[in-house]
């Protein structure tokens, strides 16, 4: 692990801080901070439930094709992870706007909860699979992907059950295109932006190189 140096004042040299933070341990600021990320991410769950059926009409030409839009339901998970950077992340923010959204009424039900394990779980994965120690634009969309990915086969199960194998195949590629794009890239550039204000000042991933 590389260590960080002060600033060298006199020279102007600023050090080239690690984007890996220090520990693995979990502080009371990352739990605030996932709270709140999966709060707002689980009041926009209950948006999009809400508008479901009236979205659901701008797709009625070709109905898997609203898997476009699906990478909204996976936002959580890489966002947090990117941000946080801690184990579990992921899951625990994506649980966390299940949750809200399930509070506030969704007309999916209890299911939000099974469907925001799944999905953080997916997106969870990834970054596991690098050992908590990738954060890069292609490791999150990875992340989004592998939720996605996660998503489409429980959503098959649970709601597409009656389309044929082919809606449901098309479903599939729609929503991880939507993850790889939305949860993903997406979710990167929503995490630099919050980062160059500055508000990331106590996180690893807020020490812009």
């Amino acid at each position: 692990m590389p260590k960080t140096t002060a600033p060298d004042t006199t020279t102007g040299f600023k050090p080239n801080y690690s984007h890996i933070p220090v520990t693995k341990q979990w502080r009371v600021v990352d739990y605030v901070v996932t709270a709140v990320l999966g709060i707002s991410v689980g009041l926009i769950f209950w948006v999009l439930a809400l508008s479901w059926k009236v979205l659901e009409l701008g797709f009625q030409a070709f109905p898997p094709s609203i898997g476009l839009i699906a990478g909204l339901w996976v936002l959580a998970g890489p966002l947090a992870a990117i941000i946080i950077r801690k184990p579990g992340a992921a899951l625990l923010c994506e649980m966390i706007a299940a949750i809200v959204e399930a509070v506030l009424g969704s007309h999916f039900g209890a299911t939000v909860l099974l469907s925001g394990f799944i999905q953080g779980l997916g997106a969870e994965l990834i970054f596991a699979a690098f050992g908590y120690r990738k954060f890069s634009l292609w490791v999150t969309s990875l992340s989004g992907l592998l939720a996605a990915a996660f998503m489409s086969v429980s959503e098959n199960i649970m709601y597409n059950a009656e389309w044929q194998l082919g809606f449901q195949a098309a479903y599939a590629v729609c929503a991880i295109i939507s993850g790889i794009v939305i949860s993903g890239i997406g979710a990167w550039f929503a995490y630099r932006a919050i980062a160059k204000t500055g508000a990331l000042s106590s996180f690893a991933s807020g020490r812009m190189r």
